[in-house]
């Protein structure tokens, strides 16, 4: 009986450690082989410079109306910005998408339409990304290189299919969740109290955005950050400005 016993404490334990160590893979495939920089494929949660540099990006299907105050802030404090635009609202706002390609800033790829991409097939997520490099091309003559999902969604499978359409798969590492619209203030906070070199600082068009992002601006200033485009944060070191 007593060998009965420490037989079943030892398939216990072998049970237990198979249980922990499937579980340890699943969460480092769910999270795109643990990528957190520009290197390689998956998705990319922040910059690799070592630096006190940080990329503002702004994902755009709604609130146009915000963006010529978010571009006088961002000029005012010589910031360049990421607009990831979804394609459907670059068809309908193709001035607005002239002037934040006049004003230097990047725009990249959000997609046709902001839908959830988990759901999609890979060919209908490279469709969705194919729709949008046109749109945003015609406008801008320029190619877009990177890709923000809508919802934040990600999954191994859609971060594949995004990377195999020649796409770097853009998250963040500072999320304002400024599309819930608390005050102002509580943006800031959000921005100052997480901020680090190589951040990726995601926001949206919104009017409390808009009245924050002065004094988010003034604030990386103050403390030496440059505020870059997604594409010179995660350029190779020989490329960087």
């Amino acid at each position: 009986m007593r060998i009965f016993y420490f037989s079943w404490k030892r398939l216990g334990i072998i049970v237990g450690l198979v249980f922990v160590l499937g579980i340890s893979s699943f969460l480092a495939a769910s999270d795109g082989g643990g990528e957190m920089a520009a290197s390689g494929s998956g998705a990319i949660y922040q910059g690799s410079t070592g630096s006190k540099a940080v990329a503002v990006t702004v994902n755009v299907d709604w609130g146009g109306e915000y963006i010529p105050a978010m571009l006088e802030a961002l000029q005012k404090s010589n910031a360049r910005a990421t607009f990831f635009v979804t394609g459907s609202w670059a068809e309908n706002n193709p001035e607005l998408m002239k002037t934040i390609a006049a004003a230097d800033h990047s725009i990249q790829n959000h997609g046709y339409k902001h839908v959830h991409f988990n759901s999609l097939k890979a060919a209908q997520v490279q469709e969705q990304i194919k729709q949008a490099e046109d749109v945003i091309f015609a406008a801008t003559g320029k190619k877009s290189q990177f890709f923000a999902p809508p919802y934040g969604e990600k999954n191994p499978s859609l971060v594949a299919a995004v990377n195999a359409a020649g796409y770097q798969y853009i998250m963040w590492s500072v999320d304002t969740i400024d599309w819930q619209k608390p005050a102002p203030q509580v943006i800031v906070e959000r921005v100052m109290k997480k901020v680090h070199n190589d951040a990726i600082i995601l926001m949206h068009p919104t009017e409390p955005t808009v009245k924050a992002l002065p004094e988010i601006l003034a604030g990386l200033n103050q403390q030496g950050y440059k505020m870059m485009t997604i594409e010179e944060l995660l350029a190779s070191p020989e490329q960087q400005p």
